[in-house]
């Protein structure tokens, strides 16, 4: 079994039948925290979206937690996602609920039957990112930054392989940027491999981690931002 929890090779990407990136290759190790970086319409995200399934790469082979996305159906989509944890930078909430059934919701969903063994992992989970006092509250009576836990609680509550973060810190302030990025590195040191899409140079300058960029139509890694 690999040691990479994503390996893609001769890959290319597009936006709007565009190509954004072409023919990159890319490695992420089990255990590691990858930022990736780069313009408005680099492609940053959408190689994201391809990581999930939700967009396919156009060339190349590509494998994320040992499922080979170039054939992968729809039951190993759901699968795959089983085993990820997608945070994005709207939240993505569901407001007519509070945070506890909000987590709920995924665990049922992936099949998780025993009530007493959700409510157990969804208070557990909910203490991991400092929202234990916050289960009942629903969506829009937090703040931003308890927002963004809240998604990121959602995102770890299944335990995953993998976190993949689109601009998780966008709409926060440079203070609550600092607090999610110092969450997500628990959780990675915790066991989870992390990459995280951002623009966010500061918090890059301040946090380690390993860096790519998506320019000029690929991927490549770079020591340090004065590349």
């Amino acid at each position: 079994m690999s040691e990479n929890i994503i390996e893609i090779k001769g890959a290319s990407i597009s936006i709007n039948e565009i190509k954004v990136l072409e023919n990159f290759n890319f490695e992420m190790k089990k255990g590691e925290f990858v930022y990736i970086i780069g313009e408005t319409g680099s492609g940053k995200s959408t190689f994201l979206r391809c990581l999930y399934c939700s967009q396919k790469f156009l060339e190349g082979t590509a494998k994320v937690d040992n499922f080979n996305l170039n054939n992968i159906n729809k039951p190993k989509i759901q699968e795959l996602r089983r085993n990820l944890g997608i945070i994005f930078q709207d939240f993505k909430l569901l407001e007519d609920r509070n945070i506890h059934e909000n987590l709920k919701f995924i665990l049922k969903s992936i099949g998780w039957k025993n009530n007493n063994e959700i409510d157990e992992r969804i208070r557990d989970t909910l203490m991991k990112v400092g929202l234990e006092e916050k289960a009942k509250k629903i969506p829009y009576e937090l703040s931003g930054g308890e927002q963004q836990r809240a998604s990121i609680a959602r995102a770890i509550v299944n335990n995953p392989s993998l976190i993949i973060a689109d601009e998780p810190t966008g709409n926060l302030d440079p203070k609550k940027s600092i607090e999610i990025v110092n969450l997500l590195k628990k959780i990675n040191i915790n066991g989870s491999s992390v990459i995280i899409a951002t623009h966010d140079y500061d918090i890059i300058k301040s946090q380690s981690g390993t860096i790519y960029e998506c320019c000029n139509k690929k991927l490549k890694k770079i020591e340090n931002l004065s590349q």
